[in-house]
């Protein structure tokens, strides 16, 4: 078993001592004080010194336990401790390893000093409040600064030897921010604002110790910032860096953290504290080329993947980033890549923290409630929007692709919709935002940003309640043929009952005529799709008209004669044969041949279809089977009476295949 010893007291260094004591190896921290011990996990060979070791001790721990590798995750600013470890190293003969913290960028027209000596000095030709976030150790070199109790607030660790520092350089108790990070950029302003200070002083403490967060509150809060610079380092490596060589030395593994984050609508002002602070400790962001342009200027690694394949494949080969954030537009669970990706990540230790959606975006935008609204994707997805519309007052859209917002004005003024009213939403949060509102025809003569979504409101939503929608609300009357055959509303109601269709069923209308089963089937069946056959083009003609009229689109029309055209349609689970034309038992081969779980319903009037109906019935293997006689009478006015005038009795063949 390799025995490793790691001097930590950082973040990073926690971190790392996480994940040894998670291997096959021994492992002793050394932390300086009891609280540092505090923020340790335990381990069944880990073993923690919490006492501040003098170079001749640590000397004296590497010669007796004769450690396979030194770590060293100490503070960039531990000069000293630094020093004392490496050159107990040389005198051991012990491998050592310098995990560095990577610095920071920060404006020109921040205060760069040295020391904290010269950071004190600094602040004596000073005014206004002063925020130290330096720690407690040095807090008395800023004693001499003028009006001291007044000026000076400081934040330390809670603990006892913090505190004692703070009363010993004179600092008044409700001066004291007594408080253990992380900071987050929002925290910290609030504390610049609480205390009214117009100075931070701050050491560069990298991504890991805050920095980042806290020049940008300095900067949202007004304040200057003095930054003490760093001692000069060794040579070193950053946390990955050390986490690869240790798993690539030593064959150490690891179960990756995996974060997937909503980000919103795409400006960083809309991020959740969560998310951010999440992104800061990220070792590695995983994202689209948009999503990652906000971090493109910083120290982060970036690896532009939408795919979730590939995401996967990234993260396996990449074992030295122990966290890796993958960034998915919106809310992480509103039509994003996360359902995909999930598949892929089994054996990653996985996070999903949501976004703001951009359907809430634009809802508060527009003044408006998100809680009647039908949310539909378009993005890379076969939605029928002229469905949704039909069926939904309200329809939330994402575009995208081929599917753009003039598009979908172009599709609506086909169908003739003209009575919509439709609200576009382009690069919502952007400072490019823009919110448009008109008609589809109005809207289609605009451009807009591939970056949008719609919002379509639709005061004529589809109010039939099918089945059995009355026979006089579909066209039958061709200007050549006169009259297409169709079955009457009673009859269809029965068939459709027998079929027991469900909303997303595959159904087959075989001999469609007007089209009238076709477009009950399909209103029905909101979330399938319809296949209707019809032989006679001027029938399929009328069957379309019907369909368009009454918004059913989920139908796809087939010219030409069962079974020949039927071999080449996706597998039905609902079929409806109203016409054979003498090829019954030739249909009802090929359904057998397409598989099982397929419903059958057939009518017959004609004593020589029952006849070859009950056949069938007898000769195939079916699961179950039924036939139904059904006769309607309807009322007439004969002169001055009243009469039910009757219909030809209509036998209904019921069939389960599977």
């Amino acid at each position: 078993m390799t025995k490793f010893c790691l001097f930590a007291g950082t973040t990073e260094g926690r971190r790392l001592a996480d994940f040894l004591c998670r291997q096959d190896t021994e492992l002793t921290v050394c932390v300086a004080t009891e609280y540092g011990e505090s923020l340790l996990g335990s381990g069944e060979h880990l073993s923690i010194s919490h006492k501040r070791l003098s170079a001749e001790e640590i000397t004296k721990l590497l010669d007796d336990e004769k450690f396979d590798l030194v770590i060293d995750a100490t503070h960039p600013y531990a000069e000293a401790v630094t020093g004392n470890i490496t050159e107990s190293c040389r005198k051991t003969d012990t491998e050592y390893l310098r995990l560095l913290r990577g610095s920071s960028e920060f404006s020109d027209d921040a205060v760069l000093v040295s020391s904290v000596s010269e950071a004190a000095e600094f602040l004596k030709n000073t005014t206004g409040n002063i925020l130290l976030t330096t720690g407690s150790k040095e807090l008395q070199k800023f004693g001499n600064t003028p009006n001291f109790s007044e000026r000076v607030y400081a934040r330390v660790l809670p603990i006892q030897s913090s505190l004692a520092a703070c009363e010993t350089a004179g600092l008044k108790p409700s001066h004291i921010i007594a408080m253990q990070g992380p900071f987050s950029e929002e925290m910290n302003e609030a504390m610049l604002r609480e205390v009214n200070a117009e100075w931070l002083v701050t050491k560069d403490g990298g991504d890991a110790g805050g920095f980042e967060a806290k020049l940008s509150a300095a900067r949202k809060a007004n304040a200057k910032l003095i930054v003490i610079g760093r001692p000069q380092e060794q040579e070193g490596y950053s946390e990955t860096e050390v986490m690869k060589i240790l798993c690539e030395r030593f064959g150490f593994t690891r179960t990756p953290q995996v974060k997937i984050v909503g980000i919103g609508p795409g400006s960083q002002d809309l991020l959740t504290r969560e998310v951010i602070r999440t992104i800061d400790e990220a070792h590695c962001l995983i994202g689209a080329g948009r999503m990652l342009k906000p971090f493109r200027s910083g120290s982060k690694v970036l690896f532009e993947a939408i795919a979730p394949d590939i995401i996967a494949d990234f993260i396996r080969a990449h074992p030295e980033f122990q966290r890796f954030c993958v960034l998915m537009s919106g809310d992480s669970g509103f039509y994003s890549g996360t359902k995909r990706l999930l598949p892929f990540l089994k054996e990653c230790d996985i996070e999903i923290l949501p976004g703001i959606s951009s359907l809430s975006y634009l809802c508060a935008k527009l003044h408006t409630s998100a809680e009647d609204i039908h949310p539909v994707s378009l993005h890379g997805r076969d939605t029928d929007i002229i469905r949704e519309i039909r069926d939904h007052a309200r329809v939330f859209a994402l575009t995208g692709g081929e599917n753009s917002v003039n598009s979908i004005c172009q599709t609506l003024v086909d169908a003739g919709m003209e009575k919509l009213l439709i609200y576009v939403g382009e690069r919502l949060s952007y400072t490019d935002e823009k919110l448009s509102k008109g008609s589809p025809a109005e809207l289609l003569r605009e451009i807009f940003d591939p970056l949008s979504v719609v919002l379509i409101e639709n005061a004529e939503t589809n109010r039939l309640a099918a089945h059995g929608l009355p026979d006089d609300i579909f066209l039958r009357d061709h200007s050549k043929k006169g009259l297409i055959p169709m079955t009457k509303s009673e009859i269809r109601s029965i068939c459709l009952s027998k079929l027991a269709l469900t909303e997303d069923a595959v159904c087959w209308d075989i001999g469609s005529g007007t089209g009238s089963v076709s477009v009950e089937m399909a209103l029905c069946a909101k979330k399938g799709m319809v296949y209707a056959i019809e032989k006679d083009p001027d029938a399929l003609d009328l069957s379309k008209v019907n369909a368009q009229r009454l918004r059913a689109s989920n139908i796809r029309f087939i010219e030409g004669s069962a079974p020949e055209v039927l071999a080449k349609l996706p597998t039905p689970t609902h079929v409806f044969i109203g016409g054979a034309s003498g090829h019954m038992r030739e249909i009802i081969e090929l359904l057998f041949s397409k598989g099982t779980d397929i419903r059958i319903t057939a009518t017959a009037v004609a004593l020589e279809t029952i006849a070859e109906l009950t056949g069938i019935i007898k000769a195939f293997p079916f699961l179950k089977t039924e036939a139904v006689s059904v006769q309607t009478a309807k009322i007439k006015q004969a002169g001055d009476h009243l009469l039910m005038n009757g219909g030809n009795p209509v036998t209904i063949f019921t069939m389960q295949i599977g």
